[in-house]
């Protein structure tokens, strides 16, 4: 997903980078050894949500029929709790004989009580009817008309990430769980819905309204399950065997082809960089009203804020399409087991953008976005002190999670992973990461393992300062030329603020350029401590001095004093 993008990646942005660009924060090495566990406890592993909803428009109702297929993770089970908030149950049964179960709400959840114990080799299917007002995860957007002209199109649309589906339908509301689901939605007289995964039909039905039947046979966590139900006109495009199709308002299709123009460019970088391909059967793209977020990377079915597509020049929205695009690998095919895990999913999606406009555009363009991204975290930093790391140890289902640490520090340092390890060695890890994990959920210990399984490097001090710390490092830097002895001494000093969230030192191997009169000299410091001094044999005084000219750690900030 992308907040409202661009709200941290170029409003925000443009509004604070004339503030100050210094301070440090964030979590201390020594401070991971009592990690918060994130994970949620589980009592069972659903199979299948078979998903029937229609609306009434004018009272913001859906009604639902929804059947949830689990199977117990232990013997003698017979007790069921589902995530459901503010949802009217008008029936709760089992689908195998259509006895009614016994059933309580409270604090957002349905409480079931079954007839007998179940074994983990037994599917039970429950099926729920009810409606349900939204608070959240269904929006209805009322048209817009302007001078008795349709302007933009009623529409209804979800947004389930982090913890919104339980809005709307039953559900194991957390990320750590996958499960396949069919949807039959029904919508008005003239509109289109847009679910996920395969389109298998359309029903004609007797009232004029239509029941579009969607398909996702590949297991995927409940926040990506979505529709958009609306007057919209397809754009449709191919990619080999992969149907993209872009889903926007009535004359506003000319805007589809240069906003979109470049997914199947992007879904062809991304197949050779990961070497996975596209792992879904379609790719849709719909525009939406009234969006909080600028993108969001609904399995098979992305939704983007028609703010983004409709008022921006294609090449402004070019970051935003291929970051969605980047989950269907980075989120969708794996995905993190809990919210402080965020980060896998974001920060690579993140760091995607600037994969493809390498591929595309070349070096200095990746560069200048992965600087961008660096910048706009050490701004974030200096105003949001003691925040949080990558491993985000203050997550929660909110908002609140999706930030600058999480989208722009986690691009930033997964550059610099590249870096540390090599191209060729992050791609070899990187396939190695997505193929061993395909379709389950991750943790930061299983990307570490993937790199260094590739790179046969112990990248234990990179994870602890980079990912379960936070802030970064900030370095004074003092020369002392000798004339006699022909020697430049380099006292570096790192300044950050010290506390319990702030690595005292940071481990920062780094190239230093030295040029002189006569020349241009590489050396390569491995700082390590609070302040160490690096002599180096110069036959003359130096006249500029360069450090990690080749941008390997993009999250620092160097002053050199001459």
């Amino acid at each position: 997903m992308i907040i409202n993008k661009i709200m941290l990646y170029k409003n925000y942005a443009r509004s604070v980078f004339a503030f100050f660009l210094f301070v440090a924060c964030a979590f201390s090495i020594s401070a991971q050894s009592a990690k918060q566990n994130f994970n949620r406890a589980r009592t069972y592993d659903i199979q299948h949500y078979t998903i029937r909803v229609s609306f009434d428009r004018a009272s913001k109702t859906v009604f639902g029929d929804t059947t949830v297929q689990l199977k117990s993770l232990s013997n003698n089970f017979n007790q069921i709790e589902l995530d459901a908030a503010n949802i009217k149950f008008d029936s709760v049964k089992l689908e195998s004989n259509g006895k009614d179960i016994a059933f309580k709400t409270a604090d957002d959840k349905i409480y079931l009580t079954l007839g007998k114990s179940y074994s983990p080799n037994e599917t039970i299917a429950v099926r729920f009817k009810y409606s349900a007002k939204p608070r959240k995860g269904v929006y209805f957007v009322e048209a817009q008309i302007e001078d008795g002209k349709v302007i933009r199109p009623a529409q209804i649309w979800t947004q389930g990430e982090p913890e919104e589906a339980r809005h709307w339908f039953p559900s194991y509301d957390f990320p750590d769980d996958k499960a396949t689901s069919e949807q039959y939605i029904t919508a008005p007289k003239g509109e289109l819905a847009i679910g996920n995964g395969e389109p298998l039909e359309t029903v004609e039905n007797a009232d004029g309204t239509r029941t579009f039947h969607y398909k996702m046979s590949v297991p995927h966590s409940t926040y990506l399950t979505s529709f958009v139900v609306g007057n919209y006109v397809k754009v449709s495009d191919s990619y080999k065997n992969v149907p993209l199709a872009f889903y926007m308002y009535p004359g506003s299709e000319a805007v589809a082809r240069s906003a979109y123009g470049k997914t199947k460019e992007m879904m062809r970088v991304f197949e050779e960089l990961t070497q996975i391909n596209f792992p879904f059967n379609k790719y849709d793209q719909t525009i939406v009203a009234n969006f909080t977020f600028g993108g969001m990377e609904n399995i098979t079915a992305t939704t983007v804020a028609d703010t983004e597509i409709l008022l921006n020049a294609p090449n402004d929205v070019e970051d935003l399409v291929s970051h969605e695009l980047a989950h269907s690998w980075f989120g969708n095919l794996v995905t993190c087991r809990n919210w402080a895990e965020l980060w896998l999913n974001e920060g690579f999606a993140t760091y995607m953008e600037a994969a493809f406009r390498e591929k595309m555009y070349g070096r200095e363009d990746y560069l200048r976005k992965i600087r961008e991204d660096a910048r706009e975290f050490i701004v974030d930093d200096a105003v949001n002190k003691n925040r949080h790391g990558l491993f985000n140890q203050l997550a929660r289902p909110d908002d609140s999670i999706f930030d600058v640490t999480t989208y722009q520090k986690g691009g930033a340092v997964i550059h610099t992973l590249r870096e540390t390890v090599g191209t060729e060695n992050f791609w070899k890890a990187v396939n190695i990461y997505l193929s061993r994990h395909k379709f389950q959920n991750v943790e930061t210990p299983n990307l570490h393992q993937a790199m260094e399984d590739a790179s046969k490097m112990d990248l234990d001090w990179f994870f602890k300062q980079w990912v379960y710390s936070g802030g970064y490092p900030k370095v004074a830097v003092e020369k002392k030329y000798n004339s006699q002895t022909k020697r430049l001494d380099l006292i570096v000093k790192q300044t950050q603020e010290t506390n319990k969230l702030t690595p005292e030192a940071f481990v920062l191997p780094m190239e230093v350029e030295i040029t002189t009169a006569i020349g241009v000299k590489i050396e390569t410091l491995n700082i390590k401590k609070r302040e160490e001094t690096f002599s180096i044999k110069l036959d003359e005084e130096p006249t500029k001095i360069v450090f990690d000219k080749g941008e390997k750690i993009p999250l620092k900030l160097i002053k050199i004093e001459f």
